[in-house]
């Protein structure tokens, strides 16, 4: 083994100056945001009272290929990008398989997930603005911990509304948000007019992203000088997270290797969309294939059980309408302990690209995640998140194929972060008291049928 080949780092003039616009390269746009009380395409100057006006210009924008990265967020960049390429020799060797197994590690960084390569962005955008305060929503924690990290940087006030399974099941992450100065509020929690509605309906919820952001939504509005920041699905998201695959695509090239299959877990859809981003290009561009595969939880299966249609990216409503594979707005996901992948829809840009047949998808229940995720640790010396462990459990699934099929195919998946703060639930499946939750058809068709009645 060539040590050169276990981790492939690029230097740091090899690090992208711009972002790459996947939509720009898309025949078939996806559909345009909707306002949720006109369902009239939402404007900017509508979008401008909720997010960064340099974002709105980034969300609207699916013509510009390339988007200069500003120096002040490259000059951040630099402390932790580019991240490794990793060759997992002992992955391989354990399944006795031919495939070639790389990941890209995005868990490098103090906050410990690829949420920091968008936070800080965003944060760059609302201080360039001269905003005071953002506010924000947190699944399993990392996106609050980096927007925490970014807005201490920027000398921003941070306020997260973090869903209250992960509150309770991480409360080391919500304490490492308080250290970078984020004030962290259960949701769905009793200061907002929205989450008190959300507890009235659904009393002792557990909470989903969709809650959270809606509390999170409200409280920018009610204080001054304040934006709300999105840490997924959105199209200013996807685009950040574009370095992710940049900086993997270049050393592919420099290894002069080409990936056959690419995975991702998905959420929201920021950080699978950033890690296929250029290699998508190409094949929208007719100039390579590829097989990308994204990996949902069973608990909360958006593509491979929702329906492909308009539907609020909230659960309380307050959000504008996205075209999504969406489990409604009002299915809210079990207590699953990959917190960062319950949210009812996708983003609009991979769900056109799966409904395009571009993008294969799966679901996996959490059992197997762990099992993948402790085989994982014990070969490869890192501890996954839950959320990342997906993608591997699926890149085992593929490299077990080739060795059945005798093929040497190259794969590729994105480890997204480390769980060294998710050992309440390492603790669970150690102790076998891990189970599994497969929603039946009813529940998704009742949240269904209370879908938006949307005539395009």
């Amino acid at each position: 083994m060539k040590s050169e080949q276990y981790k492939t780092y690029l230097d740091e003039s090899e690090l992208p100056r711009a972002w790459y616009n996947l939509r720009a390269d898309m025949k078939e746009k996806p559909a345009p945001l909707l306002n949720p009380e006109t369902h009239l395409p939402v404007t900017a100057e509508e979008l401008e009272k909720v997010f960064c006006k340099e974002c709105v210009k980034q969300e609207l924008d699916d013509t510009t290929r390339e988007i200069p990265i500003p120096q002040g967020v490259l000059d951040f960049y630099k402390m932790y990008r580019p991240s490794p390429l990793v060759r997992a020799y002992f992955l391989e060797k354990a399944l006795g398989t031919p495939a070639k197994i790389y990941y890209k590690f995005e868990g490098n960084n103090t906050s410990g997930s690829h949420k920091l390569n968008s936070a800080i962005a965003q944060a760059y955008y609302a201080k360039e603005q001269g905003l005071t305060d953002v506010t924000t929503e947190t699944g399993a924690g990392q996106w609050g911990t980096a927007l925490s990290m970014a807005s201490a940087f920027y000398g921003l006030k941070c306020h997260v509304y973090m869903v209250k399974c992960s509150y309770e099941q991480k409360p080391f992450r919500r304490e490492v948000m308080r250290t970078y100065g984020g004030d962290v509020t259960p949701s769905p929690s009793m200061t907002t007019e929205v989450g008190r509605r959300i507890n009235a309906e659904h009393p002792g919820t557990t909470g989903s992203l969709g809650c959270a952001i809606s509390e999170a939504v409200e409280a920018a509005s009610k204080l001054p000088n304040s934006r709300y920041l999105l840490g997924s699905v959105l199209n200013q998201v996807c685009l950040h997270q574009s370095v992710i695959g940049l900086e993997a695509k270049t050393a592919f090239d420099k290894l002069g290797v080409k990936p056959d299959v690419i995975i991702g877990c998905a959420g929201g859809g920021s950080n699978l969309v950033g890690l296929i981003a250029p290699f998508m290009g190409e094949k929208l561009r007719g100039e390579a294939d590829y097989r990308f595969i994204a990996v949902e939880p069973s608990s909360c299966p958006s593509l491979t059980r929702g329906k492909y249609a308009y539907d609020y990216c909230d659960t309380g409503k307050v959000c504008p309408l996205q075209k999504m594979y969406t489990l409604g707005s009002s299915y809210i996901p079990s207590a699953s302990h990959a917190g960062g992948l319950r949210y009812h829809g996708m983003s609009a840009t991979l769900s056109a690209l799966y409904d395009q047949k571009y993008i294969e998808a799966r679901s996996i229940t959490q059992t197997e995640v762990f099992e993948a995720a402790t085989l994982f640790a014990r070969v490869e010396g890192t501890l996954p998140a839950p959320e990342s462990a997906h993608a591997i459990r699926a890149a085992m699934d593929e490299a077990l194929r080739c060795k059945k099929e005798g093929r040497e195919e190259t794969i590729l998946f994105g480890l997204t972060g480390t769980g060294y703060f998710d050992m309440y639930a390492y603790a669970r499946y150690n102790d076998g008291e891990m189970s599994d939750y497969i929603p039946t058809d009813e529940e998704i068709l009742k949240a269904h049928e209370r879908l938006p009645k949307i005539k395009v």
